[in-house]
């Protein structure tokens, strides 16, 4: 195992030790590990691409590490009164629908590969910056409520659009797919 795809698996670990901060109100500590969490999600993806470290298992491991990451802590906030829980809905939502788009075109094209989309690392950044915006917020006492305010439109707009893009590029793709192994019929 590489040093990018350890750093990721160091990032899923930590999920549950979030989470636990969390409900056990312990914000500043659930600050510095979803802070040092957030980090290295980008710490990773810079190692595996300057030194020529980029694989297969890191593709699909980034995402799940990601995705447990953003989903329980949002989970957690929400159910702590953090968050609004219409945005966790959101937020879980348009998870699952990737997730659950992703495996539905690999069960039917056999070709799915992990390429996220721009509007997906925007809001993933967003995503990140919202949550430890919120536990800096709860643990340091600051008032950042304005941010906060808008952050949180801001990121539901960017998880309507980013859900809203997968559905697009996955309709496309098997359209076009489909179209394909129309013609190669028709050609027999």
């Amino acid at each position: 195992m590489n040093l990018p795809n350890s750093i990721t698996l160091v990032r899923l670990f930590s999920v549950p030790v979030i989470v636990w901060l969390i409900i056990v109100d312990q914000m500043e500590a659930a600050f510095w590990v979803t802070f040092s969490a957030a980090l290295s999600d980008a710490l990773d993806g810079i190692i595996a691409k300057r030194f020529k470290m980029v694989s297969v298992l890191g593709g699909f491991l980034d995402p799940i590490a990601d995705k447990a990451l953003l989903v329980c802590v949002f989970i957690a906030l929400g159910h702590e009164g953090y968050l609004p829980i219409w945005l966790v809905i959101l937020v879980v939502f348009r998870d699952i629908l990737i997730i659950g788009g992703a495996v539905l075109f690999q069960t039917i094209t056999q070709s799915l590969e992990m390429r996220p989309l721009i509007v997906s690392k925007i809001n993933t950044a967003l995503q990140l910056l919202l949550l430890v915006l919120v536990l800096a917020s709860e643990a340091f006492g600051s008032s950042l409520n304005l941010a906060r305010y808008a952050l949180v439109y801001i990121v539901a707009t960017t998880t309507f659009l980013s859900g809203l893009f997968y559905v697009f590029e996955w309709t496309k793709m098997a359209s076009e797919m489909e179209k394909s192994d129309n013609q190669s019929r028709g050609d027999q």
